[in-house]
């Protein structure tokens, strides 16, 4: 099957389109998407499928008329995987899909899935994973050797727009004990210079390291003895903490229903409950690499099972189950 993934940002076009590739799929990214080259894109590649996802500069609304226009006229189905939800249901997921029109929405959020088929949109679960040759292990990387690693934006005007989002209790839980306790924590991503409101004093500067490209995160992954996982949702999992685990990574992270479903406290990765908990763990297991190494491998080991291959043949099941391929 021809897949074509309407896309162009490095954090989409390096997992569920692999993904594909590695299910035995033929696939093309698109890139800057213009009025005319969408066509131009479809009539060269001939997809059986083509595919939009997650919320990038692609998305922008006179974008979507040119994708509905264009797809419309083809004839081939058009599927959508909304990773913004539920937080930007309403004000992103929602436009985004009366504009482009897609045949199916894939969500992260197993809750919306229900809400959509009210709308009268055929929906179904997805949920992130990882791609094995973007995020593996590898050897130690000097300037990314640390105790005790973070790699993700900040977000410090999200908090304030949605004061009672997860995402801040997560970071409470996992970062603010250690960043008021003076324990380094090496951040790479945007914006942590303004999380003092946050966390009750400022990040050092040293610790700060600007943001990464994403197909060098697995460097700082492999190099870090510990590596915080921070989550957004009681009922679903951050992309990263696949990422991570995939990467090798030894991962500290919320205890959560979901983390739970999925994998084993002490086992896979730590889960901490609380900012004490977070301070203990961190403790024990930077004097016990013994036991980090044992558990970073059982990580490494049961995020297998989520890899992007699986995801991508997962969509293909629903959408013949749902007669949208043959």
């Amino acid at each position: 099957m021809r897949v074509l993934f309407l896309e162009s940002h490095p954090m989409w076009i390096h997992g569920l389109p692999n993904g594909f590739r590695d299910a035995g799929h033929k696939v093309k990214i698109s890139g800057p998407l213009t009025r005319t080259n969408i066509p131009k894109l479809i009539a060269g590649f001939r997809p059986h499928l083509i595919v939009t996802l997650g919320w990038t500069f692609e998305h922008k609304k006179n974008k979507r008329a040119w994708i509905r226009e264009a797809v419309k006229k083809s004839g081939i189905p058009h599927i959508y995987w909304a990773t913004e939800d539920p937080t930007h249901t309403e004000s992103f997921t929602l436009p985004y899909l009366r504009g482009t029109r897609p045949d199916f929405v894939f969500t992260i959020c197993r809750s919306r899935v229900a809400d959509y088929r009210k709308l009268g949109i055929r929906a179904a679960h997805l949920d992130f994973g990882y791609h094995p040759k973007v995020h593996r292990r590898v050897p130690v990387v000097g300037k990314y050797r640390c105790n005790i690693g973070v790699v993700a934006n900040a977000y410090p005007q999200v908090l304030r727009r949605f004061p009672n989002h997860f995402r801040k209790q997560s970071l409470q839980q996992l970062l603010r004990p250690l960043v008021r306790g003076n324990v380094r924590v090496d951040l790479w991503g945007r914006n942590w210079e303004g999380m003092k409101e946050h966390f009750g004093k400022g990040v050092p500067k040293k610790w700060i390291h600007g943001y990464l490209d994403y197909t060098q995160a697995n460097k700082v992954y492999s190099s870090a003895k510990i590596i915080i996982a921070l989550q957004n949702q009681l009922t679903q999992v951050t992309q990263r903490t696949y990422e991570i685990l995939g990467s090798g990574g030894f991962v500290l992270t919320n205890d959560t229903p979901e983390i739970r479903r999925l994998f084993k406290h002490k086992k896979h990765l730590l889960l901490s409950k609380s900012p004490a908990e977070t301070l203990q763990l961190v403790d024990y297991y930077l004097k016990h690499p013994v036991e980090r190494e044992r558990i970073r491998k059982a990580g490494q080991a049961a995020a297998r099972k989520h890899s992007y291959e699986q995801r991508a043949r997962r969509i293909v099941r629903v959408l013949r189950q749902h007669r949208i391929l043959r």
